[in-house]
């Protein structure tokens, strides 16, 4: 088993480290270690993307995050994993997001990083503000947020 450093916080307010997040989860017993970093895209259909804005119910957020965590070693037996989500302003071409996981087998640890990808991106309570390199601004949310109003005004965040 390996020696592993405290888990980093999963909701953070600087750049992510997507290097610091794989050695988090290295293991001498896995086959596969892996790291998935999204990125803010430039061009979003005919917009230029300037740079998305991060809001979250934080403390949902955090423990959805730690849920999905969980659930993710549990039902693709991986060995470790770590994810971290950047808040705030995040210009286009740096990370939003990094999953880090270990497992076993690859195809497992490859499953496990789509899967919790589409689980974040459709549970979390993390919104988005898309702002265009003309002024406009455009927020998006989750879209299944089990029983909590869709936009972040509605928890607290932005209006």
């Amino acid at each position: 088993m390996s020696s592993r450093s405290p888990q980093p916080e999963m909701l953070v307010r600087r750049p992510v480290d997507g290097q610091r997040l794989l050695e988090q989860v290295a293991d001498q017993d896995a086959g596969a270690n892996i790291l998935f970093v999204g990125t803010t895209r430039r061009t979003t259909g005919s917009e230029l993307t300037v740079g998305l804005d991060y809001e979250a119910h934080e403390p949902m957020a955090a423990a959805a995050l730690e849920r999905l965590k969980v659930e993710a070693i549990e039902r693709f037996a991986l060995t470790s994993c770590a994810i971290e989500h950047r808040l705030g302003w995040v210009p286009a071409g740096e990370a939003s997001i990094a999953v880090a996981l270990s497992s076993p087998h690859r195809r497992e640890a490859f499953a496990a990083v789509e899967w919790l990808m589409e689980r974040i991106k459709a549970e979390v309570p993390i919104w988005k503000c898309e702002a265009g390199e003309h002024g406009s601004r455009e927020w998006a949310h989750p879209g299944d947020m089990r029983g909590v109003a869709a936009g972040p005004a509605a928890t607290g965040g932005p209006s």
